[in-house]
Protein backbone atom coordinates (compact mmCIF):
# COMPACT_ATOMS: atom_id res chain seq x y z
CA UNK A 1 0.00 0.00 0.00
CA UNK A 2 1.44 3.36 -1.03
CA UNK A 3 0.11 6.81 -1.78
CA UNK A 4 2.56 7.59 -4.60
CA UNK A 5 5.66 6.12 -6.15
CA UNK A 6 7.57 9.12 -4.74
CA UNK A 7 7.63 7.67 -1.23
CA UNK A 8 10.94 6.26 0.05
CA UNK A 9 12.38 4.88 3.27
CA UNK A 10 15.91 5.08 4.64
CA UNK A 11 16.66 2.50 7.35
CA UNK A 12 19.52 3.65 9.58
CA UNK A 13 21.51 0.54 10.46
CA UNK A 14 25.03 1.70 11.28
CA UNK A 15 24.99 1.85 15.07
CA UNK A 16 27.22 -0.24 17.33
CA UNK A 17 24.40 -1.08 19.75
CA UNK A 18 26.57 -0.94 22.84
CA UNK A 19 23.68 -0.37 25.26
CA UNK A 20 22.69 -4.03 24.69
CA UNK A 21 26.20 -5.31 25.42
CA UNK A 22 27.33 -8.04 25.77
CA UNK A 23 24.74 -9.61 23.43
CA UNK A 24 25.26 -6.76 20.96
CA UNK A 25 28.94 -6.52 20.06
CA UNK A 26 30.92 -4.11 17.88
CA UNK A 27 31.46 -6.71 15.16
CA UNK A 28 27.87 -7.96 15.27
CA UNK A 29 25.53 -5.30 16.70
CA UNK A 30 21.91 -5.67 17.69
CA UNK A 31 20.28 -4.79 14.36
CA UNK A 32 21.84 -7.87 12.78
CA UNK A 33 20.81 -10.25 15.58
CA UNK A 34 17.70 -12.40 15.78
CA UNK A 35 17.41 -11.18 19.35
CA UNK A 36 14.12 -12.90 20.17
CA UNK A 37 14.63 -16.15 18.28
CA UNK A 38 11.80 -15.56 15.78
CA UNK A 39 13.79 -16.25 12.61
CA UNK A 40 14.29 -12.62 11.47
CA UNK A 41 16.81 -10.06 12.69
CA UNK A 42 15.77 -6.58 13.78
CA UNK A 43 17.00 -5.15 10.47
CA UNK A 44 15.02 -7.74 8.51
CA UNK A 45 11.88 -7.07 10.55
CA UNK A 46 12.21 -3.33 9.90
CA UNK A 47 12.60 -3.98 6.16
CA UNK A 48 9.55 -6.28 6.19
CA UNK A 49 7.52 -3.59 7.97
CA UNK A 50 8.21 -0.94 5.35
CA UNK A 51 7.82 -3.38 2.45
CA UNK A 52 4.12 -3.43 3.40
CA UNK A 53 3.94 0.32 2.81
CA UNK A 54 6.39 1.03 -0.05
CA UNK A 55 7.73 -0.75 -3.11
CA UNK A 56 10.80 -2.72 -2.02
CA UNK A 57 12.91 -0.86 -4.58
CA UNK A 58 12.13 2.38 -2.70
CA UNK A 59 13.82 1.18 0.51
CA UNK A 60 17.42 2.24 1.17
CA UNK A 61 19.81 1.08 3.90
CA UNK A 62 22.39 3.32 5.55
CA UNK A 63 25.10 1.47 7.46
CA UNK A 64 28.83 1.38 8.21
CA UNK A 65 31.52 -0.13 6.00
CA UNK A 66 32.11 -2.55 8.86
CA UNK A 67 28.61 -3.97 8.41
CA UNK A 68 28.20 -3.84 4.64
CA UNK A 69 28.57 -7.60 4.23
CA UNK A 70 26.03 -8.24 7.00
CA UNK A 71 23.48 -6.03 5.25
CA UNK A 72 24.09 -7.75 1.92
CA UNK A 73 23.73 -11.18 3.50
CA UNK A 74 20.56 -10.37 5.45
CA UNK A 75 18.84 -8.30 2.74
CA UNK A 76 19.93 -9.79 -0.60
CA UNK A 77 16.87 -8.27 -2.27
CA UNK A 78 18.23 -4.73 -1.75
CA UNK A 79 20.21 -3.47 -4.75
CA UNK A 80 23.85 -2.50 -4.24
CA UNK A 81 23.15 1.15 -5.07
CA UNK A 82 20.47 1.23 -2.35
CA UNK A 83 23.02 0.48 0.40
CA UNK A 84 25.15 3.38 1.63
CA UNK A 85 28.12 2.27 3.71
CA UNK A 86 29.78 5.09 5.64
CA UNK A 87 33.60 5.05 5.89
CA UNK A 88 33.49 6.23 9.53
CA UNK A 89 30.86 6.11 12.29
CA UNK A 90 28.79 9.28 12.52
CA UNK A 91 25.41 10.18 14.04
CA UNK A 92 22.19 10.45 12.06
CA UNK A 93 22.43 13.95 10.51
CA UNK A 94 25.32 13.13 8.11
CA UNK A 95 23.71 9.76 7.35
CA UNK A 96 20.43 11.40 6.39
CA UNK A 97 22.23 14.05 4.32
CA UNK A 98 23.92 11.37 2.22
CA UNK A 99 20.73 9.31 1.81
CA UNK A 100 18.81 12.42 0.84
CA UNK A 101 21.28 13.22 -1.93
CA UNK A 102 21.25 9.62 -3.18
CA UNK A 103 17.46 9.57 -3.50
CA UNK A 104 17.14 13.07 -4.94
CA UNK A 105 19.53 12.24 -7.77
CA UNK A 106 16.76 10.07 -9.22
CA UNK A 107 13.66 11.68 -7.69
CA UNK A 108 13.79 15.36 -6.62
CA UNK A 109 10.13 15.18 -5.53
CA UNK A 110 10.71 12.37 -3.05
CA UNK A 111 8.95 12.02 0.28
CA UNK A 112 11.28 10.23 2.70
CA UNK A 113 10.79 8.16 5.86
CA UNK A 114 13.86 7.95 8.09
CA UNK A 115 13.71 4.99 10.46
CA UNK A 116 15.96 3.31 13.02
CA UNK A 117 16.50 -0.41 12.52
CA UNK A 118 15.85 -1.62 16.08
CA UNK A 119 12.26 -0.84 17.04
CA UNK A 120 9.46 -3.08 18.21
CA UNK A 121 6.07 -2.24 16.68
CA UNK A 122 3.17 -3.94 18.45
CA UNK A 123 0.37 -3.00 16.01
CA UNK A 124 1.56 -3.18 12.38
CA UNK A 125 -1.84 -2.15 10.99
CA UNK A 126 -1.86 1.05 13.07
CA UNK A 127 1.76 1.63 12.01
CA UNK A 128 0.79 1.42 8.36
CA UNK A 129 -2.08 3.85 8.91
CA UNK A 130 0.04 6.36 10.86
CA UNK A 131 2.87 6.30 8.30
CA UNK A 132 0.43 6.66 5.40
CA UNK A 133 -1.24 9.66 7.06
CA UNK A 134 2.19 11.14 7.76
CA UNK A 135 3.25 10.78 4.13
CA UNK A 136 0.11 12.58 3.00
CA UNK A 137 0.91 15.44 5.41
CA UNK A 138 4.50 15.99 4.30
CA UNK A 139 3.55 15.56 0.65
CA UNK A 140 1.44 18.73 0.82
CA UNK A 141 3.44 20.64 3.46
CA UNK A 142 7.03 21.86 3.55
CA UNK A 143 7.69 20.20 6.88
CA UNK A 144 9.49 17.55 8.86
CA UNK A 145 7.14 15.27 10.78
CA UNK A 146 8.28 13.35 13.87
CA UNK A 147 6.32 10.29 14.93
CA UNK A 148 5.65 10.38 18.68
CA UNK A 149 3.89 8.02 21.09
CA UNK A 150 2.39 8.75 24.50
CA UNK A 151 4.73 7.62 27.30
CA UNK A 152 3.55 4.71 29.41
CA UNK A 153 6.21 5.16 32.09
CA UNK A 154 8.73 7.83 33.17
CA UNK A 155 11.55 6.47 31.01
CA UNK A 156 14.82 8.46 31.32
CA UNK A 157 16.46 6.50 28.50
CA UNK A 158 14.27 7.96 25.74
CA UNK A 159 14.04 11.32 24.00
CA UNK A 160 10.88 13.41 24.36
CA UNK A 161 8.99 15.84 22.09
CA UNK A 162 6.70 18.55 23.45
CA UNK A 163 3.66 19.27 21.33
CA UNK A 164 2.74 22.89 20.57
CA UNK A 165 -0.04 24.43 18.49
CA UNK A 166 -2.56 22.04 16.95
CA UNK A 167 -2.51 22.03 13.13
CA UNK A 168 -6.15 21.08 12.64
CA UNK A 169 -5.09 17.90 10.82
CA UNK A 170 -5.44 14.55 12.55
CA UNK A 171 -3.24 14.23 15.64
CA UNK A 172 -0.52 16.55 14.28
CA UNK A 173 0.96 19.45 16.28
CA UNK A 174 3.75 21.98 15.83
CA UNK A 175 6.78 20.89 17.87
CA UNK A 176 7.40 23.08 20.91
CA UNK A 177 10.63 21.46 22.13
CA UNK A 178 12.88 18.40 22.03
CA UNK A 179 14.48 16.96 25.17
CA UNK A 180 16.97 14.12 25.16
CA UNK A 181 17.07 11.57 28.01
CA UNK A 182 15.78 13.58 31.00
CA UNK A 183 16.30 12.39 34.55
CA UNK A 184 13.51 10.32 36.08
CA UNK A 185 11.87 13.23 37.92
CA UNK A 186 11.51 15.27 34.72
CA UNK A 187 10.38 12.18 32.80
CA UNK A 188 7.58 11.76 35.35
CA UNK A 189 6.61 15.42 34.91
CA UNK A 190 6.58 15.01 31.13
CA UNK A 191 4.36 11.96 31.41
CA UNK A 192 1.93 13.61 33.82
CA UNK A 193 1.61 16.77 31.69
CA UNK A 194 0.22 14.88 28.64
CA UNK A 195 2.12 17.43 26.51
CA UNK A 196 5.18 15.30 25.80
CA UNK A 197 5.58 12.27 23.56
CA UNK A 198 8.34 9.73 23.32
CA UNK A 199 10.57 10.47 20.33
CA UNK A 200 10.52 7.26 18.30
CA UNK A 201 13.33 8.43 16.01
CA UNK A 202 10.98 8.06 13.02
CA UNK A 203 10.92 11.21 10.87
CA UNK A 204 9.14 11.97 7.61
CA UNK A 205 9.91 14.87 5.28
CA UNK A 206 9.61 15.94 1.69
CA UNK A 207 13.07 15.97 0.22
CA UNK A 208 13.16 19.59 -0.94
CA UNK A 209 12.32 20.99 2.50
CA UNK A 210 14.71 18.63 4.30
CA UNK A 211 17.49 19.69 1.94
CA UNK A 212 16.84 23.33 2.84
CA UNK A 213 17.08 22.43 6.53
CA UNK A 214 20.41 20.70 5.94
CA UNK A 215 21.93 23.46 3.79
CA UNK A 216 22.98 25.60 6.70
CA UNK A 217 24.05 22.73 8.92
CA UNK A 218 26.98 20.74 7.54
CA UNK A 219 29.31 20.60 4.51
CA UNK A 220 27.18 17.80 3.10
CA UNK A 221 26.95 16.11 -0.26
CA UNK A 222 24.11 18.55 -0.89
CA UNK A 223 26.56 21.46 -0.97
CA UNK A 224 28.88 20.36 -3.73
CA UNK A 225 29.50 23.86 -5.07
CA UNK A 226 32.77 23.87 -3.17
CA UNK A 227 33.86 20.91 -5.28
CA UNK A 228 33.39 23.03 -8.40
CA UNK A 229 30.99 20.63 -10.09
CA UNK A 230 27.67 18.94 -9.56
CA UNK A 231 27.65 15.30 -8.48
CA UNK A 232 25.32 13.39 -10.78
CA UNK A 233 26.42 9.75 -10.54
CA UNK A 234 26.66 7.27 -7.70
CA UNK A 235 30.36 6.72 -8.46
CA UNK A 236 31.08 10.45 -8.09
CA UNK A 237 28.99 10.60 -4.95
CA UNK A 238 30.76 7.68 -3.27
CA UNK A 239 34.16 9.14 -4.10
CA UNK A 240 33.05 12.44 -2.55
CA UNK A 241 31.85 10.60 0.56
CA UNK A 242 35.14 8.71 0.98
CA UNK A 243 37.05 11.98 0.88
CA UNK A 244 34.70 14.20 2.86
CA UNK A 245 32.58 12.14 5.24
CA UNK A 246 35.19 12.08 8.04
CA UNK A 247 34.89 15.88 8.18
CA UNK A 248 31.19 15.77 8.99
CA UNK A 249 30.14 16.61 12.57
CA UNK A 250 29.05 13.68 14.71
CA UNK A 251 25.58 14.98 15.50
CA UNK A 252 22.01 13.70 15.43
CA UNK A 253 19.34 14.86 13.01
CA UNK A 254 17.01 16.05 15.76
CA UNK A 255 19.69 17.98 17.67
CA UNK A 256 21.61 19.32 14.70
CA UNK A 257 18.78 20.09 12.29
CA UNK A 258 15.24 19.73 13.62
CA UNK A 259 15.74 21.87 16.73
CA UNK A 260 16.94 24.66 14.43
CA UNK A 261 14.23 24.32 11.76
CA UNK A 262 10.93 26.19 11.57
CA UNK A 263 8.40 23.72 10.23
CA UNK A 264 8.80 20.68 12.47
CA UNK A 265 5.70 18.82 13.59
CA UNK A 266 4.85 15.77 15.68
CA UNK A 267 2.11 13.21 15.10
CA UNK A 268 0.66 11.33 18.05
CA UNK A 269 0.82 7.69 16.96
CA UNK A 270 -0.83 4.63 18.44
CA UNK A 271 1.09 1.73 16.88
CA UNK A 272 2.59 0.51 20.16
CA UNK A 273 6.32 1.17 20.26
CA UNK A 274 9.46 0.28 22.13
CA UNK A 275 13.08 1.17 21.50
CA UNK A 276 14.97 -2.11 21.60
CA UNK A 277 18.25 -0.30 22.12
CA UNK A 278 18.43 -0.74 25.90
CA UNK A 279 17.95 -3.63 28.30
CA UNK A 280 15.36 -1.67 30.25
CA UNK A 281 13.49 -0.84 27.03
CA UNK A 282 13.47 -4.50 26.00
CA UNK A 283 12.23 -5.51 29.45
CA UNK A 284 9.36 -3.03 29.37
CA UNK A 285 8.26 -4.10 25.88
CA UNK A 286 8.13 -7.84 26.57
CA UNK A 287 5.43 -9.98 28.14
CA UNK A 288 6.41 -11.12 31.62
CA UNK A 289 6.66 -14.58 33.10
CA UNK A 290 5.79 -15.48 36.65
CA UNK A 291 7.53 -13.06 39.00
CA UNK A 292 7.62 -10.37 36.30
CA UNK A 293 10.71 -11.91 34.76
CA UNK A 294 11.56 -11.60 31.05
CA UNK A 295 13.50 -14.55 29.63
CA UNK A 296 14.57 -14.05 26.01
CA UNK A 297 15.07 -17.22 23.96
CA UNK A 298 17.05 -18.80 26.82
CA UNK A 299 17.08 -21.89 29.02
CA UNK A 300 16.57 -20.72 32.61
CA UNK A 301 15.43 -22.13 35.95
CA UNK A 302 14.11 -19.41 38.27
CA UNK A 303 13.49 -19.57 41.99
CA UNK A 304 12.66 -16.65 44.27
CA UNK A 305 13.62 -14.34 41.40
CA UNK A 306 11.56 -11.32 40.30
CA UNK A 307 11.67 -8.39 37.89
CA UNK A 308 14.73 -9.64 35.95
CA UNK A 309 15.65 -9.79 32.26
CA UNK A 310 17.75 -12.76 31.17
CA UNK A 311 19.33 -13.64 27.82
CA UNK A 312 21.87 -16.41 27.26
CA UNK A 313 23.57 -18.04 24.31
CA UNK A 314 22.12 -21.24 22.88
CA UNK A 315 23.29 -24.33 24.76
CA UNK A 316 23.74 -22.47 28.07
CA UNK A 317 21.62 -23.02 31.19
CA UNK A 318 21.17 -20.48 33.99
CA UNK A 319 19.86 -21.21 37.48
CA UNK A 320 18.83 -17.91 39.06
CA UNK A 321 17.89 -17.63 42.73
CA UNK A 322 17.23 -14.55 44.85
CA UNK A 323 17.74 -11.84 42.23
CA UNK A 324 15.33 -8.90 42.01
CA UNK A 325 15.58 -6.29 39.24
CA UNK A 326 18.70 -7.45 37.40
CA UNK A 327 20.03 -7.94 33.89
CA UNK A 328 21.67 -11.33 33.38
CA UNK A 329 23.15 -11.39 29.89
CA UNK A 330 25.80 -13.70 28.43
CA UNK A 331 27.44 -13.84 25.02
CA UNK A 332 30.68 -15.53 24.01
CA UNK A 333 33.36 -14.40 26.47
CA UNK A 334 31.31 -11.98 28.61
CA UNK A 335 28.73 -12.40 31.37
CA UNK A 336 26.95 -9.25 32.62
CA UNK A 337 25.02 -9.13 35.89
CA UNK A 338 23.81 -5.60 36.46
CA UNK A 339 20.95 -3.70 38.11
CA UNK A 340 18.25 -3.15 35.51
CA UNK A 341 16.87 0.23 36.53
CA UNK A 342 18.16 3.00 34.21
CA UNK A 343 20.87 0.64 33.04
CA UNK A 344 21.96 2.48 29.86
CA UNK A 345 24.54 4.69 31.54
CA UNK A 346 25.89 1.77 33.61
CA UNK A 347 26.26 -0.51 30.59
CA UNK A 348 28.01 2.21 28.61
CA UNK A 349 30.39 2.79 31.55
CA UNK A 350 31.22 -0.90 31.78
CA UNK A 351 31.80 -1.17 28.03
CA UNK A 352 34.29 1.70 28.19
CA UNK A 353 36.07 0.19 31.21
CA UNK A 354 36.26 -3.26 29.63
CA UNK A 355 37.58 -1.80 26.37
CA UNK A 356 40.37 0.03 28.21
CA UNK A 357 41.28 -2.72 30.67
CA UNK A 358 40.65 -5.90 28.68
CA UNK A 359 40.73 -4.94 25.00
CA UNK A 360 38.53 -4.97 21.90
CA UNK A 361 37.85 -8.72 21.97
CA UNK A 362 35.48 -8.23 24.93
CA UNK A 363 33.56 -5.37 23.29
Amino acid sequence: MTTTQNNYCVILAGGKGRRLWPCSRDKYPKQFIDFFGIGRTQLQQTFDRFARILPKENIYINTSCDYLNLVRKQLPEVAADHIMAEPIHRNTAPSVAWALHRIMMSDPKANIIMSPSDHNIVNPDAFLENITDGLLFIEKNNAVLAMGVSPTRPEPGYGYIQKGVYTGEGDIYKVQAFTEKPDREFAQMFMDSKEWYWNTGLFLANASYLRRCLYGFLPSVLRVGEAGEKITTIEEEEEFIRENFPRYPNISLDHGVLEKSDNVYVMKCDFGWADLGTWHGVYESMSKREGDNVVIDSDVILEDATNNIIKLSKGKLAVVNGLDGYIVAEKDNVLLICKKEDSSALVRKYVNEVQIKKGEEFV
